[in-house]
């Protein structure tokens, strides 16, 4: 194919005048998700070549990626990625054909080494097709939203995918409002990190942010946990108790697991919204507050509506503004970021942060790229959490090592997170292991279930169940999920097994050693005793302990 020098040139600057004003135009790209100069991850080049019938010519000097937003752009430059260009070429129904050249860069794509031409279709690409180039740098072929590209951000959240800046422009135009919001997304999309967005920058930013997970709060506690109490309403209540409206008076009270909250405790709750007054309990006069209400679930509210599990006026109350948070598997151009990012604060943590400052082009990946392909291309049921737990692991399991190094349980942690694989291509073992590409990978339920299909909780092997709860970090919504079996079914589980066991059956010596060990720190307390986090965080509460990140 005769190489066009106009498809090398930079389209960074291309972004904002390519946008639409009506839906917005997606173009192909490619952005970085492993690098041995790691500054480089999230550097993105837009293929608006290929849209005009030219191809775009990839090999070490060429074409500039560049920060989504920036003119200012620089080749991959890796010394092991041949001069001799790999071939880009759109195809009749928009996709992309990827040719590689008998004699230069060795190409895997989608975990398959490539030879000759492969194409890849519209909605491969809107899932994101991983390719290592060299077994040193890995990107990741998929489409783009040009709306919005490069635009400022003001929440401190990490990634450019289309679902992010979506989600942004939402915080931001909601955020000065005196109006309730309702934050939907799953398990372990970071919803309470939303939540913070809009208090910190509404009005009411001064003010306290106070977090409660409903589905933690037992019905018989609720009144008093919620509300407050006077001294003297109940055995053992020797003083005036706040309570966290109380508490969050003047500022934002967050409800999580809002679609966890047994029904009394929603009757106690539509109360409070519809007359802005509430009794603590034991007063005889309601006493006024003045909170802005965020809530989160992972639940199908409508759902539990027509099941008669959740009242629908509490639902009309709460979502007087409806978020949604999109899954890690639909953003999958900000793994490489996140995973660089939660990365960093681990080794600044270990005193080894300069090792991410790397600027030796020839030095090997601290990252290895079968790894990051194997990260960005993993179905990630529990989502940016998940990936955070996987990446302190990978990070101190690989203390004072060259590279990161997966060992056995890691393995078997990102295979439980790893996309379902297709006949249609071979898996290999070892550290490297290759994935098939998470095709419909989806965005919907309907499409989350044929991934991860239905099964009965019976199927569920002893080895099965704590591979999913470890990959999950001990979260029973994301193991049920990664299962296939309904959240209840994953109690009986553990209850039955005789080798697992539940918050409730640990004792109070060792909860307080390994307190003391850790620090306090509730997440590593919970992979350390091998039991839910909130469950762990209630025995804490009972022992009168305070912990990290409760």
């Amino acid at each position: 194919m005769p190489h066009d020098p106009l498809a090398d040139i930079s389209t960074a600057a291309m972004q904002e005048r390519g946008a639409s004003r009506g839906t917005p135009r997606e173009v192909p790209a490619l952005t970085v998700v492993s690098h041995p100069v790691p500054r480089r991850v999230g550097d993105r080049r837009l293929l608006d070549a290929l849209g005009a019938g030219r191809g775009v010519a990839l090999s070490r000097n060429a074409p500039d990626f560049a920060k989504p937003g920036s003119a200012l752009g620089l080749p991959l430059a890796d010394p092991f990625v041949s001069r001799k260009p790999l071939e880009l070429s759109a195809l009749p129904d928009g996709g992309v054909r990827l040719t590689a050249p008998e004699d230069g860069t060795h190409v895997v794509a989608a975990g398959v080494p490539l030879q000759g031409a492969r194409d890849f279709g519209p909605s491969e690409l809107k899932d994101g097709v991983a390719l290592e180039l060299s077994g040193r740098v890995v990107l990741l072929l998929h489409t783009v939203e040009l709306d919005g590209e490069g635009s400022a951000d003001t929440t401190g959240m990490v990634g450019e995918s289309a679902g992010l800046r979506r989600l942004r422009k939402h915080i931001e135009r909601v955020a000065d409002l005196d109006v309730p919001v309702l934050i939907r997304g799953e398990t372990g999309t970071g919803k309470e990190l939303v939540a913070q967005a809009i208090h910190r920058l509404g009005a009411r930013r001064a003010g306290r942010f106070i977090s409660v997970n409903l589905g933690a709060i037992p019905k018989e506690l609720a009144a008093a946990e919620l509300f407050g109490a006077r001294k003297g309403a109940y055995s053992g209540a020797t003083r005036d108790r706040e309570g966290f409206f109380g508490a969050a008076h003047g500022g934002t009270l967050f409800l999580d697991e809002v679609g966890e909250a047994p029904p009394e405790v929603q009757v106690m709750l539509l109360r409070v919204l519809e007359t802005g007054e509430l009794y603590p309990v034991g007063a005889s006069q309601p006493v006024r507050v003045d909170v802005r209400l965020i809530a989160a679930t992972d639940a199908h509210l409508e759902a539990q509506i027509r099941d008669g599990r959740f009242k629908a006026p509490l639902l009309h109350r709460l979502a007087g503004y409806d978020l949604r948070v999109p899954a890690l598997r639909e953003r999958r151009e900000d793994v490489g970021r996140l995973f660089f990012h939660f990365a960093r604060e681990e080794l600044a943590a270990l005193g080894e942060a300069a090792r991410l400052d790397a600027e030796e082009p020839h030095a090997e990946p601290w990252l290895p790229a079968p790894l990051a392909s194997r990260l960005v291309r993993a179905a990630w049921p529990g989502n940016i959490r998940q990936l955070r737990n996987l990446t302190r692991q990978l990070v101190i399991g690989s203390r004072g090592q060259a590279r990161l190094q997966l060992d056995p349980q890691l393995e078997e942690a990102l295979g439980a997170a790893a996309p379902a694989r297709g006949p249609e291509v071979g898996v290999q073992g070892g550290a490297g292991a290759a994935v098939a590409p998470a095709r419909g990978a989806g965005r919907a339920p309907e499409a989350r279930d044929a991934a991860v299909p239905r099964r009965k909780p019976s199927q569920v092997t002893e080895a099965e169940l704590l591979a999913a709860l470890r990959a999950s970090a001990w979260d029973l919504k994301a193991t049920a999920d990664a299962l296939g079996i309904p959240r209840p079914s994953v109690y009986d589980l553990i209850e039955r097994s005789p080798t697992l066991r539940t918050a409730g059956d640990l004792g109070a010596d060792e909860i307080t050693r390994c307190f003391e060990a850790c620090g306090g720190d509730l997440d590593a307390m919970a992979r350390t005793l091998e039991v839910s986090k909130r469950a762990l965080g209630r025995r804490l509460k009972e022992l009168g302990l305070t912990a990290k990140g409760a």
